[in-house]
């Protein structure tokens, strides 16, 4: 099978290309090779290549600046899936799309099922629902969308390695308290989309993070628990809790995004495991780097 990945030096785009099977033929590409947002060069560069799968984890994902930059997340977040789907479509390709939790207004106090109704409370998740939505009416039986959050891995930026280094260089942290959600190993999720991959017969909308819930603050303490631990941090500093309203952001973020994962466990008879030995394990390669 021939599979093309978008997002190439992404978190996610990186440990799919790891964790590639070494029967198929692998073609990962970032935005300066194909830039998803530009019709006719999405149209030429798949038909060029004709793969029989996109995994698409190219995504405009800056949540404060798309409030500003409301066109630019659009033509990647909703246009380019458009595209990606169009031409997928005249050549019979299927494709594996990942989402986000964003797309829940987070005034649930129960996990969000996958057919809850979204209500996207900023751009970004209102931009990536728009890609959704396109990606459903052009190739409903084709194409797979997995929903995710707090996404991390060695690879890129993101919360825990900004922790890490914080936790270095900074007397005392505050970290917010009041919003509710799953860390997601990208490593857990990219095998989770290759054993889809190898199903054919899968479409439809999926939800997949680690197991358990967590707030920020939870994660923090945790990233500084193991940090020393596994001596990647030299010493403990205070980390104290603080309510959103302290930390005021141009994006608006749901408070609550724990999202439902049984669904997508059945399909590929895989586990979700929970987000604390994820972390762990992510830790460990870390110290290896």
């Amino acid at each position: 099978m021939k599979v093309l990945i978008t997002g190439k030096g992404g978190q996610l785009a990186s440990e799919l290309v790891q964790l590639a099977p070494l029967q198929h033929d692998i073609i990962c590409v970032g935005s300066s090779e194909l830039d998803i947002a530009n019709e006719s060069l999405v149209s030429e560069f798949i038909t060029k290549i004709k793969p029989d799968l996109v995994i698409n984890a190219a995504a405009y994902t800056a949540v404060d600046r798309a409030e500003n930059d409301v066109d630019a997340a659009y033509a990647v977040n909703e246009l380019g899936i458009k595209y990606l789907a169009d031409t997928c479509k005249k050549i019979n390709a299927r494709i594996l799309h990942v989402s986000t939790d964003f797309v829940f207004d987070g005034k649930n106090t129960i996990p969000y099922q996958t057919d809850s109704t979204p209500n996207p409370i900023n751009v970004y998740g209102a931009s990536k629902l728009a890609g959704d939505i396109a990606l459903q009416e052009i190739l409903p039986g084709t194409s797979v969308i997995v929903r995710t959050a707090w996404v991390y891995s060695v690879n890129g930026n993101n919360f825990v390695k900004s922790m890490l280094r914080f936790m270095e260089e900074k007397p005392q942290l505050d970290i917010i308290y009041d919003q509710i959600g799953t860390p997601t190993w990208a490593k857990g999720l990219a095998q989770w989309l290759w054993a889809v991959a190898e199903k054919a017969e899968v479409s439809g909308l999926y939800h997949w993070t680690d197991a358990g819930i967590a707030s920020w603050y939870d994660f923090a303490v945790a990233i500084q628990e193991l940090g020393i631990e596994k001596g990647l941090l030299k010493q403990a500093i205070p980390i104290l809790p603080i309510p959103t309203s302290a930390y005021p952001t141009p994006a608006k973020r749901p408070a609550f995004s724990v999202i439902d994962k049984s669904s997508a466990e059945a399909i590929v008879n895989i586990k979700t495991i929970h987000w604390r030995k994820q972390l762990s394990a992510m830790m460990d390669e870390l110290k290896l780097l």
